[in-house]
């Protein structure tokens, strides 16, 4: 448990400056990509009008003040406020809208690994037979497939064309249940609403179906490789020799040992599911983070955007951080 404690600290250590290179990078990004006060007042205003509201947002300072002034207002948790929305503060903007991000990534997750540890466990077991070669195709062509496409043939096929499942929005008009964790799954489930329950779920289906299916070739892929690799191995082969039937070989011994690197593979898919869901989010009008930074983009409200890029970043270092304890706690030989 030492080495492990020593691993934990060692892993923060070098996520701190990780952490400030990706707040620096950002911050640069957007200083460089043009003067957000101009491009929100248009043109044509007072150029007193435009010294006055940089003075307000500090906008007028040099560079090196600037960062130090953003970097105290980060550390008091102050992501700043929104250009567009009366000065609402960026980190209430977040949490309206991560609780949808959140439920999509969730179950999209669920989606990816279901399918993609399965179709994987197949060919594995099937190895250069017809079935494995149609799932190490599907793996190529779903990571290959454009999610925008993906989702507008769902939409086509079940919401016109059939007409069973809502093409767009996160549930029907006036069905949102009362807000207990910002995702209306659980929320209608603890205030016994099943028809919000209903309404959530056919809304959840499509686009989390399409998220899901383009990242479950990963792990088809991934599952396949790690698994035909360990059932090589001589202690399976002794397994086998010993009588322990195919299933119980496979599934207890094989995939459990294949399991540490696709483990390490669905923390960091994990995180990037709640960072790149923007294509779907906005293809599905989903109310969520990626349609946020979609809209301030728009909009200009570099604010907004900078302090949705920052959250996104400290998801992935954060989620990186922990898939490496976990790694390291399952497999103790990486601690050193």
């Amino acid at each position: 448990m030492a080495s492990l404690r020593v691993y934990i600290v060692r892993r923060i250590l070098v996520a701190i400056p990780m952490i400030l290179i990706l707040l620096s990078i950002v911050f640069l990004i957007m200083r460089v990509a043009g003067d957000p006060v101009s491009a929100i007042l248009g043109g044509h205003a007072p150029r007193e009008q435009i010294e006055r509201i940089k003075e307000q947002l500090g906008l007028n300072k040099p560079l090196i003040l600037q960062f130090s002034d953003y970097l105290g207002q980060l550390l008091r948790g102050n992501l700043g406020q929104s250009l567009i929305w009366g000065q609402r503060p960026v980190i209430d903007e977040i949490w309206d809208h991560f609780p949808a991000t959140l439920e999509l990534s969730i179950c999209a997750f669920i989606i990816s690994i279901v399918i993609g540890i399965f179709t994987g466990m197949i060919a594995a077991t099937n190895a250069n037979k017809f079935i494995d070669h149609a799932f190490r195709l599907y793996g190529i062509i779903t990571y290959g497939l454009f999610i925008p496409w993906i989702g507008i043939m769902l939409q086509l096929l079940f919401g016109v064309y059939l007409g069973v499942l809502p093409i767009g929005g996160r549930i029907g008009i006036l069905m949102e249940p009362k807000n207990i964790t910002g995702l209306y799954v659980i929320d209608s489930l603890l205030t016994f609403n099943m028809d919000s329950f209903v309404s959530a779920i056919k809304h959840l289906i499509l686009p989390s179906v399409t998220l899901g299916v383009y990242l479950s070739g990963i792990y088809t892929r991934l599952t396949r490789t790690n698994l035909m690799e360990v059932l090589g191995k001589d202690f399976i082969k002794a397994a086998r020799a010993r009588g322990l039937p195919e299933k119980i070989v496979v599934y207890r011994h094989g995939l459990k040992n294949a399991f540490i690197p696709i483990l390490t593979m669905m923390g960091l898919q994990f995180a990037l599911l709640l960072v790149g869901a923007v294509l779907t989010e906005i293809t599905f009008s989903w109310p969520g983070m990626g349609t946020l930074l979609f809209e301030r983009i728009t909009y200009r409200d570099f604010t907004t955007v900078q302090g949705i890029v920052v959250f996104f970043a400290l998801i992935v270092v954060t989620v990186n951080l922990l898939v490496d304890i976990v790694y390291a706690y399952i497999d103790p030989r990486i601690r050193y």
